[in-house]
């Protein structure tokens, strides 16, 4: 039996972030919109009220709200010359399993993406010359500008944080900077909905140290919300109680920015919007002209198959899961890395990163004081907020002094080099370590390159008999010399603070592998761009091959910054829900020639 649903304006395909402001968006602008949910519903009150949130071994050791890899993987390589295998233990990746997607389970950093991060190659040739932009694309970096850029993007980013309820200081307000802010971020157009988090130990010695060097602190943008806030939906959310459960848990206080706490309590009592949940999209139908799609089919938990029509398709899946549905839709053609054609599946891309760990006698970190998002930072080598002449790579590095989280579980690998690991010598180790314990984050930008895409699989299938995606990626020379070198200015700040037992862990020193974590923040496969010989989107996520059919996500990223995506997927929902219900409907074409 084939279920036939009534046909809607809009089918929206994951009902995560992108999907969520999406959904909200389109119908308050009065569009009946459909989403579509591979995971189940989570409510905070029965799913992680405060009882059941900080249950450690359940969330973060054995990721209980990560999609089980016996529903899906992928498969991966580092170069087109190995044959790929199957991924068989999330690290890199973190696929939402329920409505809130991944942003129920993310841990709250909020950033802006930098001027810079939108406009790599115009900006690298107006600093540095055509002849360096031109040196690096020869060497096999596709560097390009993503179509927008950050005045572009400003509305809508402060439309998402408004949504979100964000804590933070600015230190750009109309071009005018402000101390104790991030003076290197663009303009803003007013202060942060909520104010700045409050510092821990840590961040208060790592603060006055990064002070005392020249540089310049700022408390971090976060989904942990200092206080209580009705955001512009009218949902109340309450204040962070700093209990350090955030990434890979949910939030039982109501106060960590996610679906579930800002958008779905309003959303959910729309008559003109309808979720399916444990609902898979298997691919888009086009029509007969293969202009266009004229809806999805999708499975049930039972089976079932069915069939959604809609004028308008959405796809707000996981990064991973976007490119993969255009692929199995056969929209756009995919990318070759030989012969440089194709764009699907183009600029995939990771994130550059690094840690560094020390160790103060005495000290009373109290590392159980903490949240997702809470850490201070320095953005002095991010990006290109300096002279990179004389360097041998663009991008850079936020680095960060951070309190996220003192989970006990999860501490016991945080011990001094050459600590015991087990018996009596191993408890005294962990009972000093836990305490002594600062750590900092180098997030660096990264830089997409030739060798680096997304296939489907030729030889492994999924439960539904489809292709699996397949990854080929490892770093490129550039973003491993950027890593080095930020490793390196953050351990001269740990040194500077007077830490002992410092230890390094650069990712990029070795070949990348997806079972190492750093990072989760995967990005690109379908970019966006002015030209559309190299991206798969226009500037409104609007595909330049099926003008009803819209890809939202970091899919979309050209390049990633040193920086989370969470609130810059966000800005680009909103951009593109406002581009569908006020320019598309009104004339359902595409919305920029090319």
């Amino acid at each position: 039996m084939t279920i036939e649903r009534p046909k809607a304006d809009v089918v929206i395909v994951g009902l995560g972030w992108a999907g969520s402001v999406m959904a909200e968006e389109l119908t308050r602008a009065g569009l009946n919109v459909v989403a579509i949910e591979r995971g189940a519903w989570r409510d905070t009150s029965t799913d992680f009220p405060p009882a059941v949130d900080p249950d450690e071994l359940k969330w973060h050791t054995r990721r209980s709200m990560l999609q089980p890899m016996s529903v899906e993987t992928t498969t991966f390589r580092n170069n087109s010359g190995q044959t790929a295998a199957p991924v068989r233990n999330w690290n890199a990746y973190q696929f939402g399993w329920n409505v809130g997607g991944a942003g129920t389970h993310w841990a709250g950093m909020s950033w802006r993406f930098t001027p810079w991060d939108f406009q790599v190659a115009t900006q690298t040739a107006k600093r540095y010359g055509s002849a360096k932009l031109e040196s690096l694309r020869a060497e096999g970096l596709h560097l390009q500008d993503w179509g927008v850029t950050y005045e572009d993007m400003e509305p809508y980013y402060d439309r998402f944080e408004r949504i979100a309820g964000t804590s933070g200081k600015a230190g750009n307000i109309k071009g005018q900077k402000f101390e104790g802010g991030n003076v290197f971020e663009g303009p803003r157009s007013r202060e942060y909905p909520t104010p700045a988090l409050k510092d821990s130990a840590w961040m208060a010695k790592y603060r006055e140290t990064v002070n005392g060097m020249g540089y310049h602190p700022f408390t971090i943008p976060a989904g942990n919300l200092s206080q209580a806030y009705v955001n512009p939906l009218g949902v109340t959310m309450g204040p962070c109680t700093y209990c350090g459960f955030c990434d890979f848990h949910g939030c039982g206080n109501f106060s960590k920015s996610s679906p579930q706490a800002c958008i779905l309590p309003v959303l959910m009592r729309r008559p003109n919007f309808t979720v399916l949940t444990e609902t898979e999209v298997l691919h888009g139908v086009k029509h007969e002209d293969g202009k266009t799609l004229k809806g999805v089919n999708f499975v049930t938990r039972e089976g079932e198959e069915g069939f959604q029509e809609a004028d308008i398709v959405v796809f707000t899946a996981y990064q991973m899961d976007n490119v993969r549905l255009m692929l199995l839709s056969q929209v756009g053609t995919q990318y070759d890395p030989e012969t440089q054609t194709g764009t699907i599946g183009r600029n995939y891309n990771y994130q550059t990163c690094a840690s560094v760990s020390g160790f103060f006698p005495g000290a009373k970190m109290n590392p159980f004081v903490g949240a997702g998002a809470l850490g201070v930072q320095i953005d002095d080598f991010n990006g290109d907020n300096f002279d990179h002449t004389g360097l041998n790579f663009i991008g850079g590095a936020g680095i960060m002094g951070y309190s996220t989280d003192g989970r006990p579980i999860a501490k016991m690998n945080g011990l001094r080099p050459g600590s015991k690991r087990w018996g009596s010598e191993w408890k005294e180790a962990y009972a000093r370590d836990y305490q002594e314990a600062g750590n900092i984050f180098v997030q660096g930008t990264s830089q997409s390159t030739r060798d680096a895409y997304l296939s489907l699989d030729p030889t492994y299938k999924d439960r539904h008999g489809q292709p699996l995606l397949r990854t080929t990626f490892d770093w490129n020379r550039n973003d491993r010399d950027m890593a080095a070198y930020m490793t390196a200015k953050a351990k001269e700040i740990m040194i500077e603070a007077g830490a002992e037992g410092i230890s390094t862990d650069n990712q990029a020193a070795e070949s990348w592998n997806p079972y190492k974590q750093h990072s989760s923040h995967t990005i690109g496969g379908a970019v966006m761009g002015a030209d559309r010989s190299t991206s798969a989107l226009n500037p409104y996520l609007q595909s330049w091959d099926c003008h009803n059919l819209f890809v939202v996500g970091a899919s979309a990223f050209p390049n990633n910054g040193g920086y989370n995506p969470t609130v810059t997927v966000g800005a680009l929902a909103v951009r593109a829900a406002q581009a569908i219900h006020e320019k598309y409907v009104n004339n359902p074409a595409p919305l920029v020639e090319g």
